[in-house]
């Protein structure tokens, strides 16, 4: 075994300890935590390693954290709530259209990954799914009464209307 090849084994056996022993939430956190392990990394290092380790960011509900892929699967989704979506809402405008058992969400440019995302995390369930381009997203219902349920909750988050519903 080379010296660099060495290294890098010595370096990506830390940075597997580091990512278990406590939450790392960034590409910096790691160089600064080898740095000061006595490692002379760059975040290019450090990328090249996370991918290699196959460490994936998810979230966790004290923030998003590097953890190896075999462990994901362990790891419980955050509690649903609406006041992230309550937040975006008050600061992304967004009209409603329909077509069909389709609803139209359309906000100003580049903000439909997030509004989209806000919704999968919040307690809006009635849906079969949400599809987010650019500025627009597809929410889609198996049904009339779950789409207009769904639609009455989501304006009250949005503020459109007075009383907000929380689900049953």
């Amino acid at each position: 075994m080379t010296p660099s090849q060495e290294l890098k084994r010595l370096r990506q056996r830390a940075i597997r300890q580091l990512v278990a022993s406590r939450p790392v939430g960034s590409q910096r956190e790691l160089v600064d935590a080898l740095v000061e392990q006595g490692f002379d990394v760059t975040q290019a290092t450090v990328s090249r390693d996370i991918t290699e380790l196959g460490l994936l960011k998810v979230p966790r509900s004290d923030g998003h954290a590097y953890m190896p892929v075999t462990d994901v699967a362990s790891v419980a989704p955050p509690a649903a709530s609406d006041e992230r979506l309550r937040r975006i809402l008050a600061d992304v405008p967004v009209k409603v259209g329909r077509s069909g058992l389709i609803l139209v969400l359309t906000g100003t440019a580049g903000t439909a990954s997030v509004v989209a995302q806000a919704i999968d995390e919040s307690t809006l369930r009635e849906q079969e799914g949400t599809i987010a381009g650019d500025n627009t997203i597809l929410v889609l219902f198996a049904d009339e009464a779950a789409l207009e349920r769904w639609r009455d909750r989501f304006l009250a988050l949005q503020g459109s209307i007075p009383e907000v519903l929380e689900p049953a």
